[in-house]
């Protein structure tokens, strides 16, 4: 009676290796016949190969003497090397040994050293030039490296017991810095070689390494003011951006500035349109505030300027549209809020849905959000129609109703002056901070203690703090210390 063969237990699918439960007669992901796979065959112990050890030294082997006569009494006749024709394996006649050559050869064979000999044969070299062999086992018996191949070889090569290399060999290379691809003076370095030029691509061109995009992690800290961007951990890229700044009023009072931007992922080179914007509007203060602007209009102008620094990016060269046939519906666009310490003065700007808080130095007085996000869930919680904590549980909390791009309904800068009575933190931030800390209560409490006198670390901490949550979005936060004298009770942060 026949009996089937029973198939191999397999672990996972010999075509895409998707792991296989017992009894399947198929993959289940990419459909790979199973009973085709042949039958495993009898398990056999590998047998390592391996050099066998040195033979032992041993004499001259003992051969059995010949007979001097043959069976007729005849004396046997001596035969030499040279009475027969024939030639060795380089292909020369052979030749009656020298005196004394059949013993060496024999102690060479008896000491493990007729490779040797076979070798310098093939290869034409003088094996009578070479120094005669010591004793056998005496400690000046060298070996001779075996080689496997005939061709010539550079002066030297014969004895470093390597074939000769095509290329240069890279033990000796290693070190060598390539001129091809050493970076000029001031260009940006490999990070994995250290020694490649990076080209524009992003790539080494050296090892072939991908460099980390310099946006991936971004800060910076000036004396009154610090800011840390980062890229989160679900997006491919940083399309968040900032700018801090510092500058001084005609009475030479300090004026600091923070401008944070959040590109928005739906719209085309959103981290360009976040980049733009925030040097814009930074270069506009810049500009205004020491002419005597007053901050809350140098905000009004700047956020302006920003804007037209986002459409200019839709503005692409003719032909253009051949590529993008929906550009004016799909143009760069992002979010802008910012601040402004001058003269007492706390002002604000944005338009989109980041935010600016307010921390006290004194946590045990109220903390409040100083700005109104431009978004549905906003729009929602004004009409009266849900409460925040409906809004923002819907799906649709998040769209934005106003934002800096060609394809904006209509630009409505918002902006608002404060003059705090107390010392206290500004917290400038995207939605990737404040979606893990929304209510000002929330964002306080996840503030570190000494942020007040150490914002880098403060804005390191709060990134931190969103990355913990989950990182699913771009971090930004840029950390205003403001410094004032008490006077008196009233409100921490009064408006202007």
């Amino acid at each position: 009676m026949s009996q089937s063969r029973q198939q191999p237990a397999l672990s996972k699918c010999p075509g895409c290796e998707e792991p296989l439960d017992a009894g399947d007669l198929f993959c289940g992901a990419c459909g790979y016949d199973l009973s085709a796979v042949p039958a495993r065959p009898d398990d056999r112990p590998t047998v390592a190969i391996t050099v066998p050890p040195a033979a032992p030294a041993a004499g001259p082997v003992r051969w059995p003497a010949a007979a001097e006569t043959d069976s007729s009494d005849v004396p046997a006749p001596v035969h030499h090397p040279a009475d027969l024709p024939g030639t060795d394996s380089g292909g020369r006649p052979l030749s009656e040994p020298e005196h004394g050559q059949e013993q060496v050869q024999e102690q060479g064979l008896a000491s493990g050293q007729g490779l040797a000999s076979a070798q310098g044969a093939a290869s034409g070299q003088d094996l009578t030039s070479r120094p005669e062999p010591g004793p056998v086992g005496g400690p000046e018996a060298v070996a001779v490296p075996v080689r496997h191949d005939d061709r010539a070889e550079p002066d030297g090569a014969a004895d470093s017991g390597d074939f000769a290399l095509a290329a240069p060999d890279p033990r000796t290379a290693e070190h060598t810095p390539a001129a091809a691809t050493a970076p000029a003076p001031g260009a940006k370095v490999c990070v994995a070689c250290r020694s490649g030029r990076v080209d524009p691509d992003g790539y080494c061109e050296n090892c072939g390494h991908a460099q980390p995009r310099e946006r991936d992690h971004m800060e910076q800290e000036l004396d009154a003011v610090a800011a840390v961007s980062d890229r989160g951990l679900r997006h491919h890229r940083n399309e968040d951006s900032f700018a801090v700044s510092s500058t001084a009023l005609p009475d030479g009072s300090p004026a600091v500035v923070a401008i944070v931007c959040d590109g928005v992922s739906s719209a085309s080179r959103p981290d360009e349109a976040s980049a733009a914007a925030a040097s814009a509007a930074n270069e506009a203060l810049l500009e205004s505030l020491p002419r005597g602007t007053h901050p809350q209009t140098a905000m009004h102008e700047a956020i302006v300027a920003a804007s037209e620094a986002v459409n200019a990016l839709a503005q692409e060269p003719a032909g253009a549209m051949e590529h993008d046939a929906h550009r004016h519906q799909n143009a760069p666009a992002c979010t802008l809020v910012g601040a402004i310490m001058a003269g007492g003065l706390l002002v604000v700007g944005w338009v989109g849905d980041s935010r600016v808080y307010w921390v006290p130095e004194d946590r045990t007085q109220p903390t409040a959000r100083l700005t109104e996000d431009d978004s549905w869930a906003a729009q929602m919680v004004a009409a009266g129609l849900m409460n925040e904590a409906e809004a923002y549980a819907d799906e649709r909390a998040h769209a934005i109703t106003g934002w800096l791009g060609a394809d904006a309904y209509e630009l409505e800068p918002h902006t608002a002056a404060f003059r705090p009575d107390r010392p206290g933190l500004v917290v400038v931030c995207t939605d990737g901070l404040w979606n893990y800390a929304e209510s000002a209560e929330e964002m306080a409490a996840a503030v570190p203690a000494d942020a007040q006198e150490r914002p880098l670390r403060g804005a390191q901490v709060l990134v931190g703090h969103a990355l913990d949550g989950g990182g699913h979005d771009n971090v930004t936060v840029a950390l205003l210390p403001f410094a004032v004298r008490p006077r008196g009770a009233g409100s921490a942060c009064e408006t202007v």
